[in-house]
C-alpha cells in the first residue's frame, strides 16, 4: 500500500485527505488537524500532492514543495463536476484526487508571497477605487435632488 497520490481538502482545524495507489485505487482516507499534516506528508514522502486553489494552498503547496512533493493546484470550479454527493470534507478530498488524475486538468501556479502581497494590494485598491466612485455618485444624487 503505497500511496503516490494524495488529495488534501483544507479546512480551518481539519483536513481531509485521500491517498491512492500507483493503480488509482484509493488507499488512504484520514483526518488530519492542521499542526499534524506537515508531520505526516514528511513522513509520506515525495508523491504527487493536490489542492484546491485558494490563499492557503499556495502557502501549504509551497511548504509541500520544500519537501519534495509535485504538488498540483486546481481551480474549486474545476473540482465541482467530480464531486459525488453532498459538500463534505471527504467527499471534496475525492473530487480533488479525482480531478487531478485526468489528463487534461488545467493547474494553478503556486504563487510566491510577493505575488501572493502584490494581488492583496490590487484587491485593496480596486475596492477603494470602488468605494470613492460610489460615494461620488451618492453626492451627485444628494446634490441634484437638494437643486443647490
Amino acid at each position: 500500500m503505497e500511496v503516490t497520490t494524495i488529495a488534501i481538502d483544507l479546512a480551518k482545524n481539519v483536513f481531509a485527505l485521500c491517498g491512492a495507489d500507483a493503480d488509482g485505487q484509493i488507499v488512504l482516507r484520514k483526518e488530519l488537524r492542521r499542526a499534524q499534516l506537515s508531520g505526516f506528508m514528511r513522513k509520506l514522502g515525495p508523491g504527487v500532492t493536490g489542492m484546491e486553489a485558494s490563499g492557503g494552498a499556495h502557502h501549504w503547496a509551497r511548504q509541500m514543495a520544500a519537501m519534495g512533493h509535485e504538488v498540483r493546484l486546481i481551480s474549486p470550479a474545476l473540482v465541482k463536476p467530480y464531486r459525488k454527493g453532498n459538500k463534505t470534507d471527504r467527499n471534496d478530498a475525492e473530487a480533488i484526487l479525482e480531478a487531478m488524475t485526468r489528463p487534461t486538468m488545467r493547474f494553478v501556479a503556486i504563487k510566491s508571497v510577493a505575488q501572493q502581497d502584490m494581488l492583496a494590494l490590487h484587491r485593496v485598491r480596486s475596492q477603494l477605487v470602488k468605494t470613492r466612485t460610489a460615494l461620488c455618485n451618492q453626492f451627485a444624487v444628494y446634490c441634484v435632488s437638494a437643486e443647490w
